[in-house]
C-alpha cells in the first residue's frame, strides 16, 4: 500500500459495546480500511475509533460510521464528561504515508459535504480544513456542546455550518471534519474527585489561556473512579512533548496540595513521542507497545485484514523504558502476543492480579465459544441451528468485550484503594475524607471481580448451550471453554470476598451477597452439575 490515512472518528457513545461494535462494522464495512485501535470511556461516554485507508477508501468509511451513528446515538439522551456536539463528534483525517495534508482537507471537505447532502446532517470543517480562523480551534465551534448551539444556531450567523442550514439534526447533532498531524489524547488523573483543581491546571497549562503551545485541556469528572483528570489533546508532540506537560501538571497539582495518581495515553501514539520517555515516571496505566502507530501499522499490512488476528511483532519493556524490537517471522507471533500481559502478572506489584487474571479467562472461554459457532456455521449439515449459533456467536463476542474491559477495571478499582489508603489524614477533615474516598475504592474493589463472576457465568451457559449443535470435533474446545468460565467465575468470586469484609456499609454488602448467591453451581452440557465454588460465608 502506498498511500494511507488515518481517520480517528470520535463518537458519543462509550457505555454500550454493543453500540461501539455496530460502528465498528460500519467503518470497516468496505475494502482497503484497517482497524488500528478502539477506545472506550464510560466516564466520557465517549468511544475514539482509528481506521486507516486508502484516500479512496478511508473518506466513504468515515461516512458509513457517520450514518451508522446517527441510527444509533440520540443526544438527547446522552450524557458524560467530554463535551460534544454531534453523535459522530468529531471526524479527523492524518496523513500517514505516501500522502500530504492538503489531500486530507480534501477528504474532509468531500466527507463534511456528504455528511449534510446525504444525511442532512450539519458539518463543521476545523484544524487544516477550516474555511474561517476561529474555526481552526475544535473548541470554538463546539462551544455551548450541542444544547447550546442547538438553541443558538437559529439565531446567530457566527454558528452557521459549513454545509448545512440553520439547525442541527434532532438527534445526532452536528459533526466536525478537519485534516490535521497527529494528536496525542493525554490524560491525567489527580488523586481527589474534586475536578475544581483540575480545571484550574488544565487552564493554566492549555495555549488558549496563555500556556504551553499545542497543548489543549479541560479538567473532567471521573466519578466511576472518584478521581479528577486533567483531559489533553496535544497536537503537535514535537512542540510541547508527553514529559512537559506531566512534569507542568505535577508541579501545579502540588501547589494546590493534590498528587498525581497515574496518567493515560488513548489511542495510539507515535514512537517518537517516547523517545527516552520513562513510563514509569509518568504513571502510565495499561499502555501496550501495541498501541504505537508503526506497529499497529506494520501488523494490519503484514497481516492483510482488520482483525489483527496474529502478528509478527515482539514486544518488550526493560528498566521501565520502552524498548521494541522486529522478531523474526520464524518466531513464535502468539506467544509474543500474551508475554506482556503474562509478565506484568509475573511482576512483583499488586496489579495485575487474580481479578484480572479472571477476567482474561472469561474471555478466553468466550472467545472459544465463538471460534467453534463460527466453524459450525460453515457446515451445511448444521444448517438448521444458523439462528442459534448466530445469535450465540454475537452474545459471546459482548460478552468477551465485556471480560476484557474487566482486565483494566479490576486493576484501577484496586489501585484506587491504595491511593485512598495514602491520602493525608493529620486533620479530622482529612480523615473523614480519606474514609470515604477508602469506602468508596473498596466497594468498587469488590463490585468488579462480581461483575466478571456474573459475565463469567452468563458465558457457562451460552457454553453449556451449545452442546448438540456444534461440530462434535470442537468437543474439547467446548470443554476447555466451560472449564475456563468456571474459573474466571470462580476467581472473582474469591477477590469479591477478598475486598468485600472492608466495606463498612452494611445494607450495600448485603446486596454484594445476594447477587453472589444467584451464581449458582457450575452447569456443563450434558446436565450434570458440580459444586466448584466455595461456600457462601
Amino acid at each position: 500500500m502506498q498511500t494511507l490515512i488515518e481517520c480517528v472518528p470520535n463518537f458519543s457513545e462509550g457505555r454500550d459495546s454493543a453500540v461501539v461494535e455496530a460502528l465498528i462494522r460500519a467503518l470497516l464495512a468496505g475494502p482497503e480500511v484497517y482497524l488500528l485501535d478502539r477506545e472506550m470511556d464510560a466516564d466520557h461516554n465517549r468511544s475514539v475509533i482509528t481506521i486507516a485507508g486508502t484516500p479512496e477508501s478511508i473518506g466513504k468509511a468515515a461516512l458509513r460510521g457517520i450514518a451508522e451513528a446517527a441510527e444509533l446515538i440520540d443526544l438527547n439522551h446522552h450524557q458524560g464528561a467530554h463535551p460534544r456536539l454531534g453523535a459522530t463528534d468529531v471526524v479527523p483525517f492524518v496523513p500517514i504515508a505516501g500522502v500530504t495534508l492538503a489531500d486530507c482537507v480534501r477528504i474532509a471537505e468531500w466527507v463534511a459535504e456528504e455528511a449534510w447532502r446525504k444525511l442532512r446532517i450539519p458539518t463543521y470543517l476545523y484544524e487544516a480544513a477550516a474555511r474561517r480562523p476561529e474555526r481552526v480551534n475544535l473548541e470554538n465551534i463546539r462551544r455551548g456542546q450541542f444544547e447550546g448551539v442547538r438553541a443558538e444556531i437559529t439565531t446567530n450567523p457566527e454558528r452557521l455550518p459549513d454545509f448545512g442550514e440553520a439547525a442541527l439534526h434532532p438527534t445526532a447533532g452536528a459533526t466536525v471534519v478537519g485534516a490535521r498531524k497527529f494528536l496525542i489524547a493525554y490524560n491525567i488523573n489527580l488523586n481527589t474527585p474534586d475536578v475544581a483543581p483540575a480545571k484550574a491546571i488544565a487552564k493554566k497549562i492549555r495555549a488558549s489561556s496563555g500556556g504551553f503551545p499545542c497543548v489543549k485541556a479541560i479538567g473532567v469528572e471521573l466519578k466511576a473512579r472518584n478521581l479528577a483528570q486533567v483531559s489533553m489533546n496535544l497536537t503537535d508532540f514535537e512542540t510541547t512533548s508527553i514529559a512537559t506537560v506531566f512534569d507542568a501538571v505535577s508541579r501545579e497539582a502540588a501547589k494546590l496540595g493534590f498528587g498525581v495518581a497515574s496518567s493515560e495515553i488513548v489511542g495510539l501514539v507515535p514512537r517518537q513521542a517516547l523517545v527516552n520517555t520513562d513510563m514509569e515516571f509518568l504513571r502510565v496505566e495499561n499502555f501496550r507497545p501495541e498501541l504505537i502507530v508503526e506497529n499497529r501499522l506494520e501488523q494490519v499490512l503484514a497481516d492483510g485484514n482488520s482483525k489483527l488476528e496474529t502478528g509478527n511483532w515482539k514486544f518488550e519493556t526493560g528498566n521501565s523504558k520502552l524498548e521494541i524490537q522486529n522478531s523474526d517471522a520464524s518466531g513464535a507471533p502468539l506467544r509474543a502476543m500474551a508475554e506482556a500481559f503474562v509478565k506484568a502478572v509475573a511482576a512483583a506489584t499488586p496489579t495485575p492480579g487474580g481479578g484480572s487474571v479472571a477476567a482474561l479467562a472469561g474471555a478466553l472461554a468466550a472467545s472459544l465459544g465463538e471460534m467453534v459457532c463460527g466453524i459450525s456455521l460453515k457446515r451445511e449439515s448444521l444448517e438448521e441451528h444458523c439462528g442459534a449459533l448466530e445469535a450465540a456467536r454475537g452474545r459471546l463476542a459482548t460478552l468477551r468485550e465485556h471480560l476484557m474491559e474487566n482486565i483494566d477495571r479490576d486493576a484501577q478499582s484496586y489501585e484506587a484503594v491504595l491511593a485512598a489508603f495514602k491520602l493525608p489524614k493529620a486533620t479530622e477533615a482529612e480523615q473523614d475524607a480519606r474514609q470515604q474516598a477508602i469506602e468508596s475504592a473498596n466497594k468498587k474493589a469488590s463490585e468488579a471481580p462480581l461483575v466478571t463472576a456474573e459475565r463469567a457465568a452468563a458465558v457457562e451457559r451460552e457454553i453449556a448451550a451449545l452442546t448438540g449443535i456444534t461440530i462434535t470435533q470442537a468437543a474439547s474446545d467446548l470443554r476447555v471453554a466451560n472449564d475456563m468460565a468456571g474459573a474466571a467465575r470462580q476467581g472473582g468470586i474469591d477477590n469479591v470476598w477478598a475486598n468485600l469484609p472492608a466495606v463498612r456499609d452494611i445494607s450495600w454488602r448485603q446486596g454484594i451477597e445476594a447477587r453472589l448467591k444467584k451464581l449458582g453451581n457450575r452447569v456443563w452440557g450434558n446436565g450434570r452439575e458440580d459444586s466448584g465454588l466455595l461456600p457462601i460465608p
